[in-house]
C-alpha cells in the first residue's frame, strides 16, 4: 500500500503542482488555462473504477492481457489524485499577496525564480496539506488496485513486476471470500482496516504538523 501509494504521489504531485503554477502565473483566464480547468473539474467526478480500467487498458497495449502490476496501481491511484492536487495547490497559490510578487518583480527577479523563491515557500504549508489529503484520499480505493494491481498472498515490494497485494484489496477479499472457518479471514480484514485508518490519520496528522511549522508566525 505504501510503494504503490508512494509511487502515485510522485507521478500526481509534479504534474498537479506544475499544472496549478501555469494556471495562477501564467494561464490566468486564456483560452487553454479555462480548458484545463474543465478537464480538471470532470477528472474530479472521474469514478475510481474509471480510473481502474484505464490504467489496466494502457498497460494491456504495453504488457498484452491479463497484466498485473504495482505501478498500474499507482497510475489508476494519480487519476485519482491529481485533480485534488490541482484544485488545492490552485486555491493555495490564489492567497498568496500580488505585493509579494511585484516587489520581487520591482527588485528585477525573474517571473520563475519569483515562483520558486517567494511565491511556492509563503504557500508551501497549504501546498503540502492539500497534497497530503490528496494521498488519504486514494490510499483506501479499492476498485482500482483490484483491476490492475491484483491480489496474491506473497509478498512483492517490485512495483514493475508481478502482482502486489494492498490494504483495501486484502480487506476486500478477506470478507467475499472468508474460507473456512470464516472468523480468522473477518478478523484480518478488521485488522487491515485498523492499519489503513492508522495510515490515513497520520497522513492527516503530518499535515497538521507542516501547515503548522510552516505558516507564518502570526498564523500559528
Amino acid at each position: 500500500t505504501l510503494l504503490i501509494t508512494a509511487a502515485a504521489a510522485v507521478i500526481s504531485v509534479p504534474i498537479g503542482l506544475f499544472t496549478a503554477i501555469y494556471l495562477i502565473e501564467y494561464g490566468e483566464d486564456g483560452r487553454l488555462a479555462s480548458s484545463i480547468r474543465f478537464l480538471v473539474d470532470v477528472m474530479t467526478g472521474i469514478p475510481s473504477i474509471v480510473a481502474g480500467l484505464f490504467a489496466y487498458a494502457l498497460f494491456v497495449i504495453f504488457f498484452g492481457e491479463g497484466v498485473r502490476m504495482g505501478i498500474g496501481g499507482s497510475v489508476a491511484l494519480s487519476v485519482l489524485m491529481i485533480p485534488v492536487v490541482v484544485r488545492s495547490c490552485e486555491e493555495m497559490l490564489k492567497l498568496v499577496p500580488n505585493e509579494l510578487r511585484e516587489a520581487s518583480y520591482a527588485l528585477g527577479v525573474p517571473k520563475w525564480r519569483t515562483i520558486s523563491k517567494v511565491v511556492l515557500p509563503t504557500a508551501l504549508a497549504g501546498i503540502v496539506t492539500g497534497i497530503t489529503l490528496a494521498i488519504a484520499r486514494v490510499i483506501g480505493e479499492t476498485a482500482p488496485l483490484l483491476i490492475i494491481a491484483g491480489m496474491t498472498d506473497s509478498v512483492n515490494f517490485n512495483l514493475f513486476d508481478g502482482r502486489m497485494a494492498t490494504l483495501p484489496v486484502f480487506t476486500y477479499s478477506s470478507l467475499m471470500q472468508p474460507g473456512v472457518p470464516p472468523e480468522p479471514s473477518i478478523e484480518r480484514a478488521w485488522g487491515a482496516a485498523l492499519v489503513l485508518l492508522i495510515i490515513v490519520m497520520v497522513l492527516n496528522l503530518i499535515a497538521r504538523l507542516v501547515s503548522y511549522y510552516f505558516s507564518p508566525k502570526g498564523e500559528r
